[in-house]
């Protein structure tokens, strides 16, 4: 129940105390912070909100899983031996407590194991006896909410190509079409027709009336009541089960899948179709795989399916270790929480919670700090999930990128989701993207899953904060705070009427008050009030408003230091001279980590690597291999193998481009593991093996070779900028005690550039073309986006927040710092050409 006061000291608003006096259905019978602790302590310093994409699963689950598979011997469920039938019986076991979950029984439903929720609808797809159009008989509808996941809609890919009409539908559509079937309509079709829609949209967390499925399968509801014959209704049950109950007595709905791993996070890759056996009888299946047959000729064309509907449809044999597992994943689930209602209350709780002050922040300047994409105002855990969507806006009112919310969020260690979240119906309704515009942003580069947030400065994605039965207030806290430290321009303020009103529906709904309830797409405050939104407290945070302008850098332009990174994510070699390659300078990111499963290691997983300092020895021929407490070794740079010794030729990714490789040997491999405690190995770019710049970057009419380097040949900074963001840094107030305020050369290190230039503007770089340095001529080739891995201190490997905080706070739209460059040298020659520290730069700008 709500208190009538609220107090708008924005610490006190984001404490455990006001929170408690909002809500009272927060964890369960024991203490949820000494369960978290005990259960997920791999999650110590992490914030993970991206439960709707995947939970967590507790450690008690693995435990008690592996203790089953280290005391029992299970066998392939198809034999008859005593080990298989120990398995036949537990997987029928775990079907029994799947249904009795949904409160079901097996007289009323069948349980078809599949690899997901997504095969589990493919299987409805394919084995759906579709219809089609003839003189005596109307042909089948396929109909789905707009707001529909990827996958339901897809299911139009197969429908589509049998000549089945597509029927995409709103949900005023369905509740505003509604009849009574007429006396003496025809009742006797039986045209098979499917309607499917989520309970809940993975997208918004909106929850759909569970009453469709009897409104559709009586035909009271759009769009059955238009069409006659018999309808069945699909509901997506996959993001409602996460955190929710799901009562087939009270919504019997025909064909119901669902992914395990979002109910209990392990195992993963299994699902389940729960079918209603009156309408099992429909599916009609075609292939016939292990265990599916009853019987079969394999010379003649004579099959008959299993009598069994899970037999019928389970080809092959099912991952059975895996359906074990699923015992413990409901007896876990069980002991934590006490069951699905109490998981319901915790999670709207906090999402709820996370509302209220997020669509009530203001800028200093009255402005709101976020669109909120919602339908409602969070008022009951009936029609809202645990799923909070929005899009940060600065205090111009201009969208702030998904991508650079997300950039920021991992600085904080906190985990969101992204994107349009395979929901491109909810992203366009929501965000007002037009098929036009979708079509116009994929002829600008953006496809599903990218970075590109921002077409035209209009926003194609969002962000998604999503909680789960294991989510603590600290998690909702923390993901507060950093909105307020990043992305609020101080002073910070609240709009106290909109929380008054957000505090008065909910007491109303509590006491069972009809009161109306404002219904809109996005929520930014209310706009109409006259009054302002009140300032609160900001001891908490620094301000940032500070001038960008610099003091002018007399002087030409020169070239002040050279690094290269033999081993990529390792540490810098600064050199005063050194010859330039035809992948960039000579031995530049040639080699890099991968760890026991041959996947590159870079500081955002190992922040230790910068301690690694490899030295590239010239007259030797040798690369160098040093570190504290460690005796150095090394590696020849040119491979003068034996013809004795063979190699070990490695495939490998960087930045999703396949790269051929070759591994360095044992003793590099027992030096680098012992080092960073875990197993590792160095391999180095095959000589053989070429890759070429991605156009985006290219700036030339054929595109540059690389090395092991992310996006460019060369990275570029101007110390002018870096001055600048020092200046940035010094003026935080309360300077946040694991940040202290760093000097040039740590702050140059961080940014991990080849070439460091000196004079010009802060930023000037950004604006030129082309530069020649001494006599080589180089393409800049873009701007370089930042990550958290600026954060890490290169002289020691500990993490900060800063230079990214102050970068993000003085960079407009994205984080970018540096610049790409590229060259390509006479007639392809890849020696005589070198660059020194001390050279001049003549720059060449952009043209206008």
């Amino acid at each position: 129940m709500f208190t009538r006061s609220f107090p708008m000291d924005f610490q006190k608003l984001c404490a455990f105390e006001t929170f408690q006096q909002l809500w009272s259905h927060y964890g369960y019978a024991q203490d949820l912070d000494a369960t978290v602790a005990q259960e997920f302590s791999r999650m110590k310093g992490i914030t993970y909100l991206d439960h709707a994409a995947a939970t967590l699963y507790p450690e008690s689950l693995l435990r008690d899983f592996c203790q089953d598979m280290s005391n029992n011997v299970y066998g392939n469920p198809h034999s008859r031996s005593p080990s298989s039938r120990l398995t036949h019986d537990t997987v029928e076991g775990v079907r029994y407590r799947i249904l009795q979950h949904f409160n079901a029984t097996p007289e009323e439903y069948s349980v078809i194991f599949t690899s997901g929720c997504t095969a589990a609808l493919k299987l409805v797809a394919e084995s759906f006896p579709w219809r089609l159009h003839t003189d005596n008989e109307a042909g089948s509808h396929f109909s789905y909410l707009t707001d529909s996941h990827t996958s339901v809609v897809g299911i139009r890919g197969l429908t589509s190509s049998l000549g089945v009409v597509t029927l995409p539908v709103s949900q005023q559509e369905v509740e505003n079409g509604t009849k009574n079937i007429a006396q003496g309509e025809d009742v006797t079709c039986q045209t098979p027709h499917l309607f499917c829609y989520p309970a809940q949209s993975n997208f918004s967390g909106k929850k759909y009336p569970l009453s469709y499925v009897k409104g559709i399968q009586a035909r009271h509801l759009y769009p059955a009541c238009n069409h006659q014959g018999r309808w069945f209704v699909l509901l997506d049950a996959a993001s409602h089960v996460s955190s929710s109950p799901l009562n087939l007595q009270e919504c019997p709905a025909d064909f119901i899948p669902i992914s395990f791993y979002k109910m209990f996070g392990f195992p993963t890759g299994l699902g389940a179709l729960i079918v209603h056996n009156n309408a099992a009888g429909i599916l009609k299946k075609t292939y016939f795989g292990g265990g599916t047959a009853a019987a079969y000729l394999s010379g003649e064309d004579f099959y008959v399916h299993a009598a069994n509907i899970s037999d019928r449809f389970e080809d092959g044999t099912i991952s059975f270790l895996d359906i074990i597992a699923l015992n413990h994943g409901f007896e876990a689930l069980d002991r934590i929480t006490g069951g699905m209602h109490n998981i319901q209350l915790h999670t709207f709780g906090l999402a709820r919670y996370a509302y209220m002050l997020l669509s009530s922040l203001c800028h200093g300047n009255a402005q709101p700090v976020a669109q909120i994409y919602a339908e409602g105002q969070f008022e009951s855990p009936s029609t809202q999930g645990a799923v909070l969507n929005f899009n940060l806006v600065d205090s111009h009112g201009h969208i702030i990128g998904y991508s650079q919310v997300d950039r920021m969020a991992s600085l904080y260690n906190i985990h969101v989701r992204t994107g349009c979240f395979c929901n491109t119906g909810a992203c366009q309704f929501f965000l007002g993207i037009t098929n036009q515009q979708l079509k116009r942003n994929l002829q600008a580069g953006h496809v599903c899953g990218d970075t590109i947030d921002l077409v035209n400065g209009q926003p194609t994605g969002s962000v998604r904060v999503s909680f789960g039965y294991m989510s603590t207030f600290e998690d909702c806290q923390k993901f507060l705070n950093f909105v307020v430290d990043c992305f609020v321009e101080k002073p910070v303020k609240v709009d106290q009427v909109r929380l008054e009103k957000l505090k008065a529906a909910t007491a109303s709904r509590a006491s069972n008050e009809d009161s109306p309830v404002r219904n809109s797409k996005i929520h930014q405050g209310d706009e109409n009030d006259d009054n302002k939104p009140t300032e609160v407290s900001d001891k908490q945070f620094g301000h940032r408003d500070i001038s960008t302008d610099a003091s002018s850098h007399e002087g030409a332009y020169t070239l002040t230091n050279i690094y290269i990174y033999p081993i990529k994510s390792c540490g810098a070699y600064e050199v005063h001279s050194w010859p330039v390659g035809s992948l960039g300078l000579l031995y530049d990111r040639g080699w890099m980590v991968v760890n026991g499963n041959g996947v590159c290691l870079s500081q955002k997983r190992e922040p230790r690597l910068c301690l690694i300092r490899p030295q590239v020895h010239l007259p030797s021929n040798k690369l160098l291999l040093q570190a504290s407490g460690m005796d150095t070794i090394s590696v020849p740079l040119e491979n003068y193998t034996p013809v004795h010794t063979r190699q070990k030729v490695c495939q490998g990714k960087v930045c999703g481009d396949r790269v051929e490789t070759v591994d360095c040997g044992d003793n590099a491999a027992s030096w680098l593991s012992e080092f960073l405690g875990q197993p590792c190995r160095l391999i180095r770019q095959s000589p053989d093996s070429t890759r070429d710049m991605k156009a985006k970057h290219s700036g030339a009419s054929s595109p540059a070779s690389l090395s092991l380097v992310n996006e460019a040949q060369y990275l570029m900074i101007n110390r002018a900028s870096v001055d600048l963001i020092q200046k940035l840094m010094s003026c935080r107030q309360e300077y946040p005690e694991d940040d202290q305020l760093l000097d040039t050369q740590n702050v140059i290190s961080r940014f991990r550039a080849n070439l460091v230039v000196a004079g010009g503007e802060p930023f000037e770089e950004d604006n030129w073309s082309h530069l020649i340095i001494g006599s080589t001529r180089f393409v800049v080739s873009g701007q370089c986006g930042r990550c958290q891995m600026v954060g890490v201190d290169q002289d020691t490997g500990t993490k900060t927040k800063e230079p990214l905080l102050s970068l993000s706070a003085c960079r407009s739209g994205k984080v970018t710092f540096g610049v790409y460059l590229s060259h390509h040298l006479p007639g392809g020659s890849s020696t005589g050409c070198t660059i020194s520290a001390g050279s001049l730069i003549t720059p060449e700008p952009c043209s206008s």
